[in-house]
Order: structure tokens, then sequence, then C-alpha cells
């Protein structure tokens, strides 16, 4: 691809996350403001760690397809490259592949040309031991240092690559670049930074547009088109009946960053305390003044995630007002109940498994923060049981259901019937993951940790 320098830059980007879908009329009106670039994230680490460490998606194939079909259409019509990341939601080599045989798949049926590229992100826990040895790995708040067995207890760990490797596909031809785990704004920060666009305008750009029309006043209503050029950014809805407004623009630096005046990149710190945010008008917003810091020592973020156990999970419903009255005395009785039940018929000494009891309606949500004191209506009681394996974790259940159906406060003289949500009561919820890795390597160079393919080879060696 030509990385000749250009004078500006159009991003379109239709959606905070691939497989969310859009109204198509979006895309036209992008397409009608011209696109020289069309971004979109595929994924996130929000929906917790089950994601990565079982390497399978959030979204829906159908979905997912859906919105690929819309996009490679769009992306052939304009004649500009496609760019997702963070593939199969967590980035992992089999969510690039899984999105990498759909884009070849439609692009037969459509009679499509495109040039793909795969950008694989995964990390072999022998290389990022020569890293740990080598010193090179560094924790980030508030974790501490790790040993080379909490690398090989992962059971996938991904690399967050910057713009660069993204970069490096584009300018070996690639119209269509799936990558794996990336910054959300190394998707569209890459093609203005090949272009020779500043870097303050192109990330502060890069920053507003990736959650789609999260920096709109109606988020609901589609994405965003960006124009950046040399002086900064200007942004507007691609739906006519949304706006943006300097108000939503300045407050999406809020989204997802430690600071609001700057955001971290494994090439450097993206600045925008001197930024200046003004209307156009009444849809379209125009940035200045954003400043992108190159860091001495360019590094790439770990994602890792491992198995804690298997869950099992039961719910039932209490509506009965003596147990209301003092749900928290009723709730410990239960906990006591089980663990001297475990303990007596299991076998099971107390660090041998583990449970959780939440009360939705009364404090699972805020737990200790909650204001409302006052008894509840009615109370859904979670219990959710982890152990070394499913069957230790399934007999902890059921132990508990005879005291989730029936068990009674000290003062009530009858036994009470409660609701289960379901029959069974138990529901066996399979693996649990934890994340384990919140560290920075010390890139030795900043696509070495990439493994970049092109062609309609989706399975990586």
């Amino acid at each position: 691809m030509d990385n000749t320098p250009v004078d500006s830059v159009r991003i379109m980007t239709p959606v905070g996350m691939l497989g969310a879908g859009w109204d198509e009329a979006t895309i036209e009106r992008g397409l009608a403001l011209g696109v020289d670039v069309i971004t979109v994230d595929g994924g996130s680490t929000d929906s917790g760690p089950y994601y990565l460490g079982s390497a399978t998606a959030k979204t829906t194939a159908k979905a997912v397809a859906r919105d690929l079909r819309s996009l490679l259409r769009a992306a052939a019509r304009a004649a500009a490259p496609l760019i997702i990341g963070s593939c199969g939601t967590s980035g992992t080599d089999s969510g690039v592949d899984w999105v990498a045989g759909m884009v070849t798949e439609i692009m037969a049926e459509d009679g499509l040309d495109l040039k793909v590229a795969r950008i694989y992100s995964e990390q072999n826990p022998a290389d990022l031991k020569e890293h740990l040895d080598a010193g090179r790995i560094h924790p980030l708040p508030p974790l501490g240092g790790i040993r080379a067995e909490t690398l090989e207890s992962c059971t996938h760990i991904v690399g967050m690559m910057g713009h660069e490797p993204i970069v490096e596909a584009l300018a070996a031809g690639a119209q269509v670049v799936l990558a794996g785990r990336a910054t959300d704004t190394a998707v569209a920060a890459a093609y203005p930074l090949m272009k020779g666009m500043s870097a303050g305008p192109s990330w502060h750009a890069a920053k507003i547009v990736e959650c789609g029309g999260q920096c709109t006043v109606n988020p609901r209503a589609g994405g965003v088109h960006t124009t950046i050029d040399a002086g900064g950014f200007t942004i507007e809805p691609l739906d006519p009946g949304n706006a943006c407004t300097p108000y939503t623009v300045a407050a999406h630096m809020l989204y997802e960053t430690v600071n609001p005046f700057e955001m971290r990149e494994p090439a450097g710190t993206l600045d925008v305390r001197a930024a200046t945010y003004g209307a156009v008008d009444d849809r379209t917003v125009r940035v200045e003044g954003s400043r992108f810091h190159t860091a001495d020592q360019h590094t790439v973020k770990l994602e890792g995630a491992r198995v804690t156990g298997y869950e099992t999970m039961s719910f039932t419903a209490v509506r009965d007002p003596l147990i209301l009255a003092d749900i928290e005395s009723w709730a410990d009785l239960l906990r006591a109940h089980l663990r001297r039940w475990v303990s007596q018929t299991l076998g099971l000494a107390d660090d041998e498994y583990a449970f959780d009891l939440r009360l939705y309606g009364h404090n699972a949500v805020l737990d200790d923060l909650e204001f409302d004191t006052s008894p509840p209506r009615e109370v859904g009681v979670m219990l959710l049981v982890n152990a070394p394996d499913q069957a230790t974790a399934t007999a902890v259940a059921k132990l508990a259901n005879p005291l989730m159906l029936h068990l009674p406060t000290p003062e009530m003289h009858y036994l009470p019937s409660l609701a289960f949500a379901s029959s069974p009561a138990e529901v066996e919820r399979g693996p649990a993951y934890e994340f384990v890795l919140n560290h920075v390597v010390d890139s030795i160079t900043p696509t070495g940790m990439f493994r970049i393919e092109h062609g309609d080879n989706n399975h990586h060696g």
C-alpha cells in the first residue's frame, strides 16, 4: 500500500465493537462523506477473563459475519483498507482465524478480491520466560513481579500491539488487516500515522472514535466519521440526526483512562492537557492542541488468564417476609449450615472449595456500600461454588439445595418454601478463569512479538 504522506485522513468507525450491528444507512452516509480507512474494534477485556482463558468469542458468529459483509463491501467500494483489532473478543490466534475464515467465505460469496493480512498476538510462555530472565518484564500497579510458574499456568497469553504491526501489514499491501489483541486506539491510529499525520491528533482522534458513537449525544445511533489533518481533527456522527458536542467529545477522555489528560500507548503517551474542543456546527466538533510524547522504551502489555477451578451455580428466590426482615442473618445461617454439611458429608476442609452467596435485591451489587437498609420485597439468592473439579462443585451445590428450598430462621415455626429458578437447580458452568497478568514487556522491536501472515490460509504456523 502506498504510504505517501497526505494532507488529511478520513476514518469511518461504524460501531464500538464488531458484531454489535448498525443501520446500513450510516455506512452509506460515511461513504458519501469520503473514507480513506475503515476501523473497528473486535474485542475487549470488559466482559472478564473467560473469553481469553477459553479463547472463545463473546459475539455470535452470525452477528460478526453480518457486520463483516457490510464492511468488506464498503471497503471495496471506497478502495479503503479495513482494519479490525482484537479479533474474536480477546485477540487470541484462534480468534483471528475465526474472523479470517468468515472474511474468506464472505469475499468468495460476494466476488470480492481484497488482500488479507492476519497479525497474531499470542505469546509463548517459553519466550516470555526469556524476557523475564532478562529483566524485561515489569508489573503495572497494583500487581507485583511474576514467576515463571504464573506464565506457565495461563491457558492463553496475548500481547497488546500498538500501531506498528498494523502499519507493517498495510505497507506490505494488505487491504484487510485482522489483528489479534491490540490497543483500541492503535486500530484507528495506524493508517493516519502511516500517511504522515501528526501523532498527537492521530492518537487523540483514535481514542475518541474507539467506541463508535459513545462520543455522541445518542450512542445507540451508530458510529462516527473523523478527518485528521496537520492541525487536529474534526468529528461528526454518521447518523445525520445525531450530534457530537464539545462536551461529549471531551468527556470520552474520561472513559477507561486512569488520567483524563493522558493515555499510555506502547510507543508513548497521549497528552491532551492543551487540547481545545470547539463546535464547528450543531453536530460537528473540531479538536486541536493534542500532543504525543514518545517513550524512551517501547512496551507491550501482557494479558493472561488461567483456570481457577470449576463452578456450579444455583439460584433461588425468597418472598417470605419473616426471612426478608433480616435476610443477612438468614444468609449467615445458610453459610454456617452449608460449611458444616460439606465437612461432615464430603469431608472437605474450608480451603478445598469456595462458595459465594449473593443476595440480589438486597446488596449484591454494592455489598457493604449499600445505603438502603430497609427490608426488600423479594430477594434472588445466587450460590456460586468453586472447586478443583466440576463434580465437587456440584456436590457442594447439591448439599445446599434443601437449605435454599426450606431453610427457616430460628424464630420460624414452619418450613418456608422458596422458589428455584430452574430444574435441576444446579447449573454447571464449567471452568472459571481469572486474569493473572498486568505486566509490560520492554520491546526489543515494536513488531518483534507479533507474527504477520498474508493470504487466505488462516491456519497460522
